[in-house]
């Protein structure tokens, strides 16, 4: 093997350009050539891929975003867009593809594995629902967002005898929200696999209330039922309900445009090299993760079409804490 390239797909995750860096100077260390393809797999089908040198992948670790680019494409979900991306690759004489990305771009690799390319996935999204890795790259830093925010608006809570919701990002994986609220000392919280009806979480604002608690939080996943605006429309006809002002507060896309924790950038780099080592072994088809303390990878065939299931113990944590 002599050539490979790398890209980025779905959504960003603050790590992405580390993984990057690895996987370029971890292939030249290793006398390959290595190629990037910007904007994901629309640019891989339109043939945007260059060579890039251990210079090019300079100074991008501590940013976030990908500084390949990233973009959802129809087209590639078409058996006649994988064949475009198929030629794309092939016309430059790449022999494997290294694609960093979560559910749906590692999916988009096992594609491409089915029709008998090379490829090796690198664990990234910051939902961390991606099954074969521990932890997944973006995951530490947008939790970290997470609780920056959540710090500042507990200050302003207590100042104002105030109860707060905030929503992070998670659309089916409760996870950040979950460890955000740990962390946060949050006295609610609301995800995808454990609903809490908006009656519910005004009980459980009351009852803080009623232990002469001055201030509350909610912490709601995006993905959730009852996320930020039905519990809002929910309060605002039930003023009385839980016996603070209530306020909200959307975090959004915030989450994904950080620098990257320590955490992340570590993460990323070990996985970046991780994927480099898998393809140099002569493994193929493989999601490369972390467990405990150890790089591993694990076939796509077990990866595709599952989601990693959340310790729902952490609830009950979370719960406890909240007294």
């Amino acid at each position: 093997m002599r050539r490979i390239a790398v890209l980025t797909s779905g959504g960003d995750a603050p790590g992405m350009n580390a993984a990057i860096r690895a996987v370029v100077r971890t292939g030249l260390d290793a006398g390959l050539d290595v190629l990037g393809v910007r904007n994901g797999y629309a640019g891989l089908i339109r043939g945007e891929i260059n060579y890039l040198s251990r210079r090019d992948v300079g100074g991008i670790m501590q940013l976030g975003g990908t500084f390949l680019g990233s973009a959802r494409c129809e087209e590639f979900l078409t058996l006649e867009g994988r064949q475009a991306a198929l030629n794309a690759l092939t016309s430059r004489g790449i022999e494997a593809l290294i694609v960093i990305g979560g559910n749906g771009s590692q999916a988009g690799s096992h594609a491409l594995w089915k029709m008998g390319f090379p490829v090796v996935g690198v664990a990234s999204t910051i939902d961390n629902d991606l099954v074969g890795s521990d932890v997944t790259i973006g995951v530490d830093t947008a939790i970290n967002v997470a609780l920056e925010a959540i710090d500042r608006l507990k200050v302003t809570a207590a100042s104002h005898r105030r109860a707060f919701l905030v929503e992070v990002m998670g659309r089916k994986c409760g996870y950040v929200a979950l460890m955000a609220a740990i962390a946060g000392g949050a006295e609610v919280v609301v995800i995808p696999e454990r609903e809490i009806p908006p009656a519910e979480v005004a009980q459980e604002l009351r009852a803080a209330y009623e232990r002469g608690k001055n201030h509350a939080l909610v912490v709601v996943a995006e993905g959730a039922q009852n996320n930020a605006q039905r519990l809002i429309k929910h309060f605002e006809e039930n003023q009385e309900a839980t016996g603070f002002t209530l306020r909200a507060t959307i975090l959004g896309h915030v989450q994904r445009g950080a620098h990257p924790t320590a955490a992340d950038r570590l993460l990323a780099t070990r996985l970046g090299e991780g994927a480099v080592r898998a393809l140099l072994r002569g493994e193929r088809g493989v999601l490369t993760g972390i467990r405990g303390d150890h790089v591993v990878t694990t076939p796509l065939d077990e990866i595709v079409g599952r989601r990693k299931e959340l310790d729902l113990g952490l609830f009950e944590l979370a719960r406890i804490m909240a007294q």
